[in-house]
């Protein structure tokens, strides 16, 4: 909220609530789940360059770390899911309604982005699965493919850890965000170093 009134004293005009509306789509009930094809066609297109040929080999080469082991253990299990599997042209037919969505929100309440804290909780140390995971609003960038920036908008714990506020925007709005996130940074200057690292020279 304390971002929110920054904006307006910046000159920014706060449209607050800005739902988007027509977001009761009904996600496909069978995901795509792209990742073992994405990952093998990436290495296949590589073969030669790279030390592994495809997930199965990473999975056997246990080079990764122990916390992704389940995530990639259940990719490997998963079908090999490509763009023209009916899961994928489904996925892909949802996110086309979802940017369709947004946008029409975007035009009616002439918007120029949308802005919402980049995290839920502050982030976990790589590795601690036990304390809270948060979310990095990972909904309507990753599925539109629409561009976001993220800025400093403040600090937890004691004034140390970075707390990010997300700029998103249409198709092709790098520009204009990185316009609004810079007005926003100048008028705010929340961006300093860590206290744990030392000063560049």
């Amino acid at each position: 909220m304390r971002a929110l009134e920054d904006l307006r004293r910046a000159g920014a005009t706060v449209v607050d609530p800005a739902k988007v509306e027509g977001l009761d789509l009904k996600r496909p009930t069978n995901p795509c789940m792209g990742f073992k094809y994405d990952m093998n066609q990436f290495l296949a297109d590589r073969a030669g360059q790279v030390p592994v040929g495809d997930l199965a080999a990473i999975l056997k080469s246990g080079k990764f770390h122990p916390s992704t082991q389940k995530r990639l253990e259940d990719s490997e299990k998963a079908p090999q899911n490509g763009p023209d599997s009916e899961a994928c042209k489904a996925d892909t037919a949802y996110r086309e309604q979802f940017r369709d969505a947004v946008v029409k929100t975007m035009d009616r309440l002439k918007l120029d982005a949308f802005v919402y804290p980049t995290w839920s909780n502050p982030p976990r140390l790589i590795g601690d699965l036990n304390t809270p995971a948060g979310d990095n609003s990972q909904v309507f960038s990753p599925t539109t493919g629409f561009p976001a920036i993220n800025v400093p908008m403040g600090y937890s714990r004691g004034g140390t850890l970075p707390v990010g506020m997300t700029f998103y925007g249409r198709a092709w709005s790098e520009a204009q965000l990185i316009k609004l996130a810079y007005a926003y940074e100048q008028a705010t200057m929340h961006r300093r170093p860590p206290v744990s690292t030392p000063p560049l020279r």
